[in-house]
Protein backbone atom coordinates (compact mmCIF):
# COMPACT_ATOMS: atom_id res chain seq x y z
CA UNK A 1 0.00 0.00 0.00
CA UNK A 2 1.37 3.23 -1.04
CA UNK A 3 2.40 6.00 2.03
CA UNK A 4 -0.04 8.24 1.15
CA UNK A 5 -2.72 5.25 1.51
CA UNK A 6 -1.65 3.90 4.56
CA UNK A 7 -1.50 7.28 5.89
CA UNK A 8 -5.03 7.96 4.65
CA UNK A 9 -6.21 4.48 6.21
CA UNK A 10 -4.88 5.04 9.00
CA UNK A 11 -6.58 7.78 9.63
CA UNK A 12 -10.12 6.50 8.93
CA UNK A 13 -9.11 3.93 11.11
CA UNK A 14 -8.87 6.33 14.23
CA UNK A 15 -12.15 8.10 13.23
CA UNK A 16 -13.87 4.85 13.45
CA UNK A 17 -11.98 3.80 16.91
CA UNK A 18 -12.83 7.21 18.62
CA UNK A 19 -15.89 8.99 16.65
CA UNK A 20 -17.76 5.81 15.54
CA UNK A 21 -16.82 3.67 19.45
CA UNK A 22 -15.94 1.03 17.76
CA UNK A 23 -13.54 -1.18 19.55
CA UNK A 24 -10.35 -3.22 18.81
CA UNK A 25 -11.71 -6.35 18.50
CA UNK A 26 -14.41 -4.87 16.27
CA UNK A 27 -12.15 -3.23 14.16
CA UNK A 28 -10.16 -6.79 13.86
CA UNK A 29 -12.74 -8.35 12.66
CA UNK A 30 -13.90 -5.71 10.28
CA UNK A 31 -10.31 -5.36 8.36
CA UNK A 32 -9.45 -9.01 9.48
CA UNK A 33 -6.51 -8.15 10.83
CA UNK A 34 -4.63 -8.67 14.60
CA UNK A 35 -6.10 -6.80 17.39
CA UNK A 36 -2.26 -6.26 17.78
CA UNK A 37 -1.99 -4.95 14.21
CA UNK A 38 -4.81 -2.60 14.97
CA UNK A 39 -3.28 -1.08 17.90
CA UNK A 40 -0.27 -0.33 15.70
CA UNK A 41 -2.00 1.41 13.06
CA UNK A 42 -3.70 3.58 15.97
CA UNK A 43 -0.63 4.70 17.48
CA UNK A 44 0.83 5.82 14.00
CA UNK A 45 -1.79 8.65 13.75
CA UNK A 46 -0.42 11.81 14.96
CA UNK A 47 -2.49 13.87 16.86
CA UNK A 48 -2.37 17.90 15.17
CA UNK A 49 -4.17 20.89 16.56
CA UNK A 50 -4.55 24.02 14.52
CA UNK A 51 -3.11 27.47 16.16
CA UNK A 52 -5.77 30.08 15.87
CA UNK A 53 -4.77 33.54 14.70
CA UNK A 54 -6.90 35.34 17.04
CA UNK A 55 -4.60 35.37 20.17
CA UNK A 56 -6.64 37.39 22.45
CA UNK A 57 -8.97 35.23 25.00
CA UNK A 58 -11.19 34.29 27.46
CA UNK A 59 -9.86 31.18 29.50
CA UNK A 60 -12.45 29.25 30.82
CA UNK A 61 -10.49 26.31 32.79
CA UNK A 62 -11.73 23.37 34.71
CA UNK A 63 -10.61 19.69 35.55
CA UNK A 64 -11.77 16.60 35.39
CA UNK A 65 -10.86 12.78 36.91
CA UNK A 66 -11.25 9.41 35.45
CA UNK A 67 -10.62 7.44 38.33
CA UNK A 68 -8.40 8.40 41.49
CA UNK A 69 -5.32 10.02 40.44
CA UNK A 70 -6.02 10.20 36.76
CA UNK A 71 -7.00 13.45 35.41
CA UNK A 72 -7.32 16.30 32.50
CA UNK A 73 -6.76 19.96 33.38
CA UNK A 74 -8.47 21.86 30.35
CA UNK A 75 -8.29 26.16 29.11
CA UNK A 76 -11.46 26.32 26.74
CA UNK A 77 -12.14 29.85 25.24
CA UNK A 78 -15.84 30.33 24.25
CA UNK A 79 -14.85 32.91 21.86
CA UNK A 80 -13.52 30.61 20.25
CA UNK A 81 -15.13 27.39 20.04
CA UNK A 82 -11.64 26.08 20.86
CA UNK A 83 -10.02 23.73 23.87
CA UNK A 84 -6.75 25.07 23.39
CA UNK A 85 -5.16 23.29 26.04
CA UNK A 86 -5.15 20.16 27.61
CA UNK A 87 -2.81 18.14 30.40
CA UNK A 88 -2.50 15.06 32.65
CA UNK A 89 -2.71 15.65 35.98
CA UNK A 90 -2.88 13.70 39.40
CA UNK A 91 -4.50 16.24 41.41
CA UNK A 92 -5.80 19.33 40.77
CA UNK A 93 -3.48 22.25 41.94
CA UNK A 94 -3.15 25.68 41.60
CA UNK A 95 0.29 24.99 40.11
CA UNK A 96 -1.05 22.83 37.08
CA UNK A 97 -3.30 25.73 36.15
CA UNK A 98 -0.53 28.36 36.41
CA UNK A 99 1.44 25.46 34.22
CA UNK A 100 -1.77 25.95 31.61
CA UNK A 101 -1.60 28.88 31.76
CA UNK A 102 2.45 29.70 31.08
CA UNK A 103 1.77 27.51 27.64
CA UNK A 104 -0.73 29.39 26.70
CA UNK A 105 1.07 32.53 27.35
CA UNK A 106 4.01 31.14 25.37
CA UNK A 107 1.92 30.08 22.70
CA UNK A 108 1.35 33.84 21.81
CA UNK A 109 -2.01 33.94 23.88
CA UNK A 110 -3.03 37.14 25.87
CA UNK A 111 -5.86 35.86 28.59
CA UNK A 112 -8.29 39.19 28.94
CA UNK A 113 -9.90 37.22 31.67
CA UNK A 114 -10.98 33.66 33.12
CA UNK A 115 -13.63 31.44 34.07
CA UNK A 116 -13.18 29.02 36.87
CA UNK A 117 -14.50 26.92 39.09
CA UNK A 118 -13.67 28.19 43.02
CA UNK A 119 -11.00 25.59 43.57
CA UNK A 120 -8.65 26.85 46.62
CA UNK A 121 -5.92 28.68 45.50
CA UNK A 122 -6.98 29.04 41.81
CA UNK A 123 -7.74 32.75 41.81
CA UNK A 124 -4.07 33.72 42.52
CA UNK A 125 -3.32 32.21 39.73
CA UNK A 126 -5.22 34.80 37.94
CA UNK A 127 -4.93 37.67 40.00
CA UNK A 128 -3.70 40.51 37.27
CA UNK A 129 -7.20 40.14 35.48
CA UNK A 130 -10.79 39.61 35.73
CA UNK A 131 -11.56 36.59 37.52
CA UNK A 132 -15.67 34.81 37.47
CA UNK A 133 -16.57 32.39 39.62
CA UNK A 134 -18.88 29.85 38.30
CA UNK A 135 -22.04 30.24 39.63
CA UNK A 136 -22.85 26.38 38.80
CA UNK A 137 -19.95 25.36 41.07
CA UNK A 138 -21.09 28.18 43.54
CA UNK A 139 -24.89 26.87 43.88
CA UNK A 140 -23.37 23.26 43.94
CA UNK A 141 -21.36 24.05 46.74
CA UNK A 142 -24.14 25.77 48.41
CA UNK A 143 -25.77 22.38 47.78
CA UNK A 144 -23.16 19.89 49.61
CA UNK A 145 -23.95 22.26 53.16
CA UNK A 146 -27.56 22.51 52.96
CA UNK A 147 -28.53 19.44 50.36
CA UNK A 148 -31.01 20.10 48.04
CA UNK A 149 -34.61 19.80 50.27
CA UNK A 150 -32.81 21.72 53.48
CA UNK A 151 -35.43 21.51 56.88
CA UNK A 152 -34.65 24.42 58.50
CA UNK A 153 -36.48 27.66 57.54
CA UNK A 154 -32.32 29.61 57.58
CA UNK A 155 -31.53 26.86 54.96
CA UNK A 156 -34.24 26.89 52.79
CA UNK A 157 -33.54 30.47 52.38
CA UNK A 158 -30.00 30.53 51.54
CA UNK A 159 -30.68 27.78 48.86
CA UNK A 160 -33.49 30.26 47.22
CA UNK A 161 -30.73 33.02 47.07
CA UNK A 162 -28.30 30.60 45.80
CA UNK A 163 -30.33 29.27 42.92
CA UNK A 164 -31.24 33.00 42.01
CA UNK A 165 -27.51 33.49 41.44
CA UNK A 166 -27.44 33.83 37.59
CA UNK A 167 -30.94 35.94 37.67
CA UNK A 168 -29.53 38.43 40.00
CA UNK A 169 -27.17 41.56 39.82
CA UNK A 170 -24.21 42.12 42.33
CA UNK A 171 -26.11 44.52 44.17
CA UNK A 172 -29.39 42.43 44.79
CA UNK A 173 -27.25 39.33 45.69
CA UNK A 174 -25.50 41.40 48.24
CA UNK A 175 -28.69 42.97 49.85
CA UNK A 176 -30.32 39.56 50.13
CA UNK A 177 -27.50 38.23 51.75
CA UNK A 178 -27.25 41.00 54.60
CA UNK A 179 -31.27 40.84 54.94
CA UNK A 180 -30.79 37.10 55.26
CA UNK A 181 -27.36 37.23 58.13
CA UNK A 182 -29.12 40.05 59.66
CA UNK A 183 -32.57 37.99 60.38
CA UNK A 184 -30.32 34.27 61.13
CA UNK A 185 -27.69 35.98 62.83
CA UNK A 186 -28.49 34.94 66.24
CA UNK A 187 -29.59 31.54 65.25
CA UNK A 188 -26.04 31.57 63.36
CA UNK A 189 -24.44 31.61 66.44
CA UNK A 190 -26.37 28.89 68.63
CA UNK A 191 -23.95 26.52 70.28
CA UNK A 192 -24.07 23.16 71.25
CA UNK A 193 -22.24 21.94 74.02
CA UNK A 194 -20.58 18.72 75.63
CA UNK A 195 -22.04 16.71 78.48
CA UNK A 196 -19.19 18.02 80.74
CA UNK A 197 -19.51 21.89 79.23
CA UNK A 198 -15.74 21.85 78.78
CA UNK A 199 -16.36 21.77 74.74
CA UNK A 200 -18.48 23.47 72.35
CA UNK A 201 -19.17 24.00 68.52
CA UNK A 202 -21.74 25.61 66.46
CA UNK A 203 -25.19 24.40 66.12
CA UNK A 204 -25.46 24.68 62.56
CA UNK A 205 -22.30 24.76 61.55
CA UNK A 206 -23.41 23.71 57.95
CA UNK A 207 -25.56 26.58 57.13
CA UNK A 208 -22.57 28.83 58.29
CA UNK A 209 -19.91 27.27 55.86
CA UNK A 210 -22.97 27.74 53.11
CA UNK A 211 -23.06 31.37 53.93
CA UNK A 212 -19.28 31.91 54.46
CA UNK A 213 -18.85 30.53 51.24
CA UNK A 214 -21.27 32.93 49.41
CA UNK A 215 -20.07 35.80 51.19
CA UNK A 216 -16.50 34.81 50.29
CA UNK A 217 -17.15 34.36 46.92
CA UNK A 218 -19.22 37.38 46.23
CA UNK A 219 -16.57 39.97 44.33
CA UNK A 220 -16.00 36.97 41.79
CA UNK A 221 -19.65 35.46 41.38
CA UNK A 222 -20.23 38.95 38.88
CA UNK A 223 -17.06 39.43 37.13
CA UNK A 224 -19.37 38.97 33.97
CA UNK A 225 -21.52 41.86 34.50
CA UNK A 226 -18.62 44.14 35.44
CA UNK A 227 -16.64 43.63 32.18
CA UNK A 228 -19.82 43.15 29.54
CA UNK A 229 -17.38 43.99 26.19
CA UNK A 230 -15.36 40.77 27.10
CA UNK A 231 -18.21 38.43 27.16
CA UNK A 232 -17.00 36.50 29.82
CA UNK A 233 -19.60 33.44 30.54
CA UNK A 234 -20.66 33.15 34.31
CA UNK A 235 -20.15 29.12 34.12
CA UNK A 236 -17.76 27.10 32.71
CA UNK A 237 -20.60 24.61 31.28
CA UNK A 238 -18.93 24.96 27.51
CA UNK A 239 -16.28 22.65 29.21
CA UNK A 240 -18.89 20.52 31.46
CA UNK A 241 -20.40 19.49 28.04
CA UNK A 242 -17.52 18.37 26.98
CA UNK A 243 -16.10 16.16 29.60
CA UNK A 244 -19.30 14.79 29.48
CA UNK A 245 -19.04 13.71 25.67
CA UNK A 246 -15.64 12.76 26.68
CA UNK A 247 -16.45 10.29 29.32
CA UNK A 248 -19.05 8.93 27.49
CA UNK A 249 -16.67 8.34 24.16
CA UNK A 250 -14.00 6.55 26.38
CA UNK A 251 -16.27 4.31 28.18
CA UNK A 252 -16.52 2.43 24.85
CA UNK A 253 -12.74 1.90 25.21
CA UNK A 254 -11.97 0.33 28.19
CA UNK A 255 -8.42 -0.93 29.19
CA UNK A 256 -6.48 0.94 26.75
CA UNK A 257 -2.83 1.94 27.44
CA UNK A 258 -2.60 5.83 29.48
CA UNK A 259 -0.61 6.83 26.21
CA UNK A 260 -3.59 5.77 23.94
CA UNK A 261 -6.11 6.90 26.55
CA UNK A 262 -4.21 10.48 26.56
CA UNK A 263 -3.94 10.72 22.44
CA UNK A 264 -7.62 9.82 22.41
CA UNK A 265 -8.80 12.69 25.01
CA UNK A 266 -6.77 15.01 22.95
CA UNK A 267 -8.29 13.96 20.04
CA UNK A 268 -11.70 14.51 21.23
CA UNK A 269 -10.80 17.39 23.02
CA UNK A 270 -9.56 19.73 19.93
Amino acid sequence: MPKTDRTRFRKKLWREYVWHKQTLRQLAEKYDHSIQWVQRQLDYVSIQSSNPAYKKIIAVTDTTFFGRGYGILVIRCPRLKRNLHCHEVQTETPEEYMRARRHLESQGYTIEAAVIDGKRGVLGVFNDIPVQLCQFHQIAAVRRYVTSRPKLEAGKELRAIALALPTLTESIFNELLMLWYGKWKDFLKERTYSEDGKRWCYTHRRIRSAYRSLRTNAPYLFTYQKHPELHIPNTTNSLDGFFSKLKQLLNAHRGMTIKRRYRLIQEILD
